[in-house]
């Protein structure tokens, strides 16, 4: 028997649906929610996820913010590429272009936050003027630029061998294999892989249905593109000011690739990583999550118009994110 699915992972009445069509013809669904006219916020999920995925955090500002969350095409409503050359980083990036053209108004911009594979699709679109036109600043959530396979910690320390390691690894992430059915097993392999230790399992359970919802004809397709993901490139051209989220206990992303982001942005943010926290802090952590997007557009209501903004060289320094009882700064690294 399933658990009770929790409260903040059923998603709100959107205030509108519609269908974005990106630059080769894809189309991709759209929703949004929370009053018009709000400061805006654009969701960009990670890899086997969906929209739902991004229910708690939307639950958390939809009473003050306009949020839009879109399927990455293949996932949850957006009909999967017809062939191999519709998965890459590139379209990912033409995507999250086109969704801003079509929910940022001329003259606005909003927070863009990227989960995952989502966080890849914000690094890829880094040299877009039309994405860093429409954006006020990001927040880079258990992500990574590249080197994937290479930092995976899914396989326990006893497998020492770098080059067994890698080689099992990459047969994980590349797998063909349907997910098959949400069982009990099913749910402890996505915890122990993705989540940490202490997530309750209706977070768990609700989690595991979106993944498990994914084609696996979409998963192998995307799992050949962060395969041989380098998004640096993008990275370092994103101008907007950026934030980092991690978790301590991230086996997909480890916190390595926070520190590699952080030290590769022009306007960093702040670094912050969550104490015990996996791969899906979005659904772990959401209340910390809508905090740093509530800083971050905290930030740019601040900021001066791109106009009078001071050259690059005078700009402010990275905010640093104070530590509370449920977060843990990063330490740096010698």
């Amino acid at each position: 028997m399933s658990p009770r699915t929790p409260a903040d992972f059923v998603l709100p009445d959107p205030a509108a649906v519609r269908t974005v069509r990106s630059a080769d013809g894809a189309e991709l669904n759209v929703e949004e929610y929370g009053p018009a006219g709000a400061p805006l916020v654009v969701l960009a999920h990670g890899w086997t996820c969906s929209t739902a995925f991004w229910a708690p955090v939307v639950n958390r500002l939809a009473a003050d913010f306009r949020v839009v969350a879109y399927d990455q095409r293949g996932h949850g409503r957006s009909p999967a590429p017809a062939g191999a050359d519709g998965y890459s980083t590139a379209k990912l990036a033409d995507d999250l272009e086109a969704v801003l053209a079509a929910t940022v108004p001329a003259g606005r911009r909003a927070v863009v936050a990227g989960h995952s594979m989502g966080g890849m699709t914000v690094m890829a679109a880094g040299d877009r003027p039309g994405v860093a036109d429409r954006t006020a600043a990001n927040l880079l959530v258990n992500t990574g630029p590249g080197a994937l396979v290479a930092e995976l910690a899914v396989l326990p320390p006893a497998v020492r061998a770098e080059r067994l390691r890698r080689f099992l690894h990459r047969r994980i992430l590349r797998s063909r294999l349907p997910l098959g059915p949400v069982t009990a097993l099913t749910r402890a392999a996505l915890k122990y892989a993705t989540m940490g230790p202490a997530t309750p399992a209706d977070r768990v359970d609700a989690c595991a249905r979106v993944v498990h919802a994914c084609p696996a004809k979409v998963r192998f397709h995307w799992a050949g593109v962060l395969d041989t993901l380098d998004v640096h490139d993008g990275l370092a051209r994103i101008a907007a000011p950026t934030a980092v989220v991690t978790g301590s206990r991230d086996r997909l992303t480890p916190p390595v690739h926070a520190r590699r982001i952080a030290a590769a942005l022009a306007d960093p943010r702040g670094l912050l990583e969550l104490s015990g926290t996996g791969h899906m802090s979005p659904v772990e952590r959401p209340a910390e999550i809508a905090a740093e997007i509530r800083r971050l557009a905290a930030l740019a209501a601040e900021a001066p118009p791109a106009a009078e903004a001071p050259p690059a060289a005078e700009a402010p320094p990275a905010v640093a994110v104070p530590p509370t009882a449920a977060t843990t700064p990063l330490e740096e690294t010698a």
